[in-house]
């Protein structure tokens, strides 16, 4: 079944898509972490989970991945699609069911942004750990935990940084708006489900933002942090 974030995703596809592509937190900072941290991809195959409007998978394709596109979104994946070409291997499907793949099918697995809309972990990391390759990798990008908890708190909101906890926010993209529900769970939480479901974890980093992001946002600098950001968390496991 598709759940409801599809149904808000398709709402704001454009808007979104328009954001995604010059904005400070996607286009300057998460997406170049990402890269950076799936280096030299050239001949390997890889599944984009949550591949949305496909910004990601174009430039992993761009530096010689044989890329395979899954969202849950019909409306990002048109977005995808035009930004693709229309033999792009683009999936309709819902990461947390079960993947049309078979075992051992992938080199890496990137999912950037996208394990925070689930409230249960467990499945989803057990069929990515199924697809991949004996000595492959999960790329994970989330929002970071102690920046939600932290904002929750100055907000005067009553908050738990230690429990699994539900979220929603109204987003507006474009000029297109949709409500969206999120997860947010500990740091210990986790690497307990990349553990339990087979993964090494060979990296947790907090990474700057490109050099360029501070002429093209000002605003964003600190003079103690530079351009780093309490924003999103970056993971690289591995399938051993």
């Amino acid at each position: 079944m598709i759940p409801e974030r599809a149904s808000a995703y398709d709402s704001f596809a454009e808007g979104y898509t328009a954001e995604n592509e010059t904005s400070l937190l996607n286009a300057h900072y998460e997406r170049p972490a990402m890269l950076e941290l799936a280096g030299d991809v050239r001949g390997r195959r890889i599944l984009d989970a949550g591949c949305c409007s496909g910004a990601l998978s174009a430039a992993l394709r761009e530096r010689g991945a044989d890329v395979t596109g899954i969202d849950a979104s019909a409306g990002m994946l048109e977005q995808a699609r035009m930004r693709l070409g229309a033999d792009a291997d683009l999936r309709v499907g819902d990461l947390a069911d079960p993947l049309p793949f078979a075992d051992d099918t992938f080199d890496d697995i990137v999912a950037s942004l996208v394990l925070h809309y689930l409230r249960d972990w467990v499945p989803t990391l057990g069929e990515l750990r199924r697809v991949l390759k004996p000595g492959g990798r999960l790329l994970v990008s989330v929002e970071h935990p102690f920046a939600i908890f932290l904002g929750q708190r100055l907000a005067g909101e009553e908050t738990n940084y230690f429990r699994t906890r539900e979220r929603t926010e109204e987003w507006t993209m474009g000029g297109q708006t949709a409500r969206l529900t999120f997860w947010d769970r500990p740091l210990h939480a986790m690497t307990g489900a990349f553990t339990a479901a087979g993964f090494r974890i060979g990296a947790i980093s907090e990474p700057s933002a490109l050099p360029s992001a501070r002429e093209l946002f000002p605003d964003g600098y600190d003079e103690h942090t530079g351009m780093r950001f309490l924003s999103f968390l970056f993971f690289a496991l591995h399938a051993d």
